[in-house]
């Protein structure tokens, strides 16, 4: 007979274990401890627990535990549920209730059940149980099934417990009343532990999916940028797990718990969130004349018309008598100084890393060469100020006020989500999200934040954006750089202040660029 020491001892052991189940995130191991606590509270040998399928038409297992046979599925052991435990039918095929297996019966009308031996007891088929029983050479005997009821009263899973030992003789027993009130307080704590983790992990994935909607809106605008909001947060999360592992240097102490690694990700989904405002035509401005429509062919038909002028004055020269032959070259000579001209505009209308100095003066030079006349018969310049100033744009294809425009998108980004109400484990989301376009000298944007205004997780957000921009092979504006050409570039950020030495170094020694090179970059590329 328990003693009074003993009662309270397992009673502490249910309050222990109870504040225990509501601080476990993984869904799969706070399975498991409920199963594991509910064999030590009640001394079991074995212990299964079912979840009931969202169909409510079975019991699937989830965690099957038998200590002396050695069998141990799902949870932490990460042996998945073999296929000779079959989800359990709540119905018969005629839909009437399934009310002859003992853990459907306890799902089904919310009771426990305890059998003190289960080849002797009547009203359930345990034929499945004989079954294993002679196949391991193990004896199931006493059964205690316990149905395990969320804060609305629905059965959401049953925990079932096998033979109880008897600590003094170590042979088995059928469980107590004892064991029965304590299994039933457990299995009621573990329901609530459980469907508060389910409505975390539902909320959780709603949550994301909202992201990913945010994230389609602006794959919809502009599938160039879609794919960077798909590629920067993996080798984010790549870059964090290598700082994660260093033993070594200033990342020596830097760790990640699950829920670091959780908000890391969210900032990292969202860090581009507020391109969702930035004009489609500035983010896939693929060449210096775009805007809703490529503006070079509006200068190709200026060159038609200046060619054809020409071809007027070789023959109102020659109607004016002169040498013919004179005039065809003469008229020649302007038409292969047009072609040549009309390649160059062509040539220099697409982005480039930088514009040398000489073809800057090249597009001004052409600018003032020709001169034609507009529909009003008006004489225009050949190039308007604002297609002079794209011509000459040094650097990709976009000018100083469509560069605004685009850098504005960082403030909006920090704008949307200061504004959100962040639970505590996400706080940080603004400022990681917020920071990747900020340098480690101050000279970034929008705060001219320096490296020891920012966290390690912003600062790795900011290598990320860079190294998947060089490296992206879906620009419209320019091909994906080889891996040697973004790893120099990376370099030189790192020693000139741009992007953070430490953090640089992880990603060079440990690898990361070669694995999300293997995921994300062509074979081409791949040059080192």
């Amino acid at each position: 007979m328990e003693t009074l020491d003993d009662l309270f001892r397992r009673l502490d052991q249910l309050n222990e274990i109870g504040t225990s189940l509501s601080d476990e995130r993984d869904l799969n191991l706070l399975l498991e401890r409920i199963v594991l606590a509910a064999k030590q509270i009640t001394r079991a040998d074995g212990g299964t627990l079912y979840l009931v399928s969202e169909d409510r038409h079975y019991l699937h297992f989830e965690i099957v535990r038998t200590d002396s046979l050695n069998i141990a599925f799902g949870g932490s052991s990460e042996r998945p549920i073999p296929g000779k435990f079959p989800d359990l039918p709540l119905h018969r095929p005629d839909g009437s209730p399934n009310d002859c297996m003992v853990a459907a019966y306890a799902a089904i009308t919310g009771k426990t059940v305890n059998i003190a031996d289960a080849y002797t007891a009547d009203g359930f088929d345990f034929s499945g149980t004989r079954a294993f029983d002679l196949h391991t050479g193990y004896r199931s005997q006493s059964f205690l099934t316990v149905p395990m009821k969320n804060h609305e009263g629905e059965v959401i899973g049953v925990l079932q417990l096998i033979n109880a030992i008897d600590a003094s003789t170590g042979k088995v027993r059928e469980f107590s009343p004892g064991d029965q009130r304590l299994a039933e307080s457990l299995a009621s704590q573990a329901a609530v532990a459980l469907s508060n983790r389910q409505l975390v992990q539902q909320f959780e994935v709603l949550f994301e999916s909202f992201i990913q909607l945010i994230n389609t809106a602006i794959d919809e605008k502009s599938p160039y940028t879609g794919g960077h909001c798909q590629r920067v947060p993996e080798l984010t999360m790549m870059l964090a797990e290598a700082a994660d592992a260093s033993r070594e240097g200033p990342l020596a102490d830097f760790r990640l718990t699950d829920k670091d690694r959780y908000e890391l990700r969210i900032a990292a989904l969202l860090h581009d969130c507020g391109k969702v405002t930035t004009p489609v035509h500035v983010v896939d401005k693929a060449t210096k004349l775009q805007t809703l429509y490529d503006r070079i062919h509006l200068i190709d038909t200026r060159f038609e018309v200046v060619r054809r002028d020409a071809e007027v004055r070789k023959w109102q020269a020659i109607a004016a008598g002169a040498d013919l032959a004179a005039a065809e070259t003469t008229y020649a000579a302007a038409c292969q100084h047009i072609d040549l001209d009309r390649a160059f505009l062509r040539q220099a209308n697409i982005g480039c890393e930088k514009m040398p100095d000489a073809d800057i003066a090249r597009v001004r030079q052409i600018a003032g060469r020709y001169c034609w006349r507009n529909a009003a018969g008006e004489a225009a310049p050949f190039l308007s100020e604002d297609e002079l100033e794209n011509l000459t744009i040094r650097s990709g294809t976009l000018n100083r006020a469509e560069r605004e425009i685009i850098n504005h998108h960082i403030v909006t980004t920090i704008r949307m989500l200061e504004q959100l109400p962040w639970p505590k484990h996400l706080k940080n989301v603004p400022e990681y999200a917020g920071g990747h376009h900020e340098r480690m000298d101050g000279k970034g944007y929008p705060k001219g934040l320096k490296r020891e205004e920012m966290s390690w997780q912003a600062r790795m957000m900011g290598i990320a954006d860079i190294f998947e921009a060089l490296t992206a092979k879906d620009r419209p504006y320019k091909d994906g750089m080889t891996l040697s050409r973004a790893l120099a570039i990376l370099e030189n950020f790192s020693r000139n202040g741009h992007i953070d030495p430490d953090l640089h170094e992880v990603f060079v020694k440990g690898e990361v660029f070669r694995r999300y090179a293997k995921a994300f970059l062509k074979p081409q590329q791949v040059d080192c």
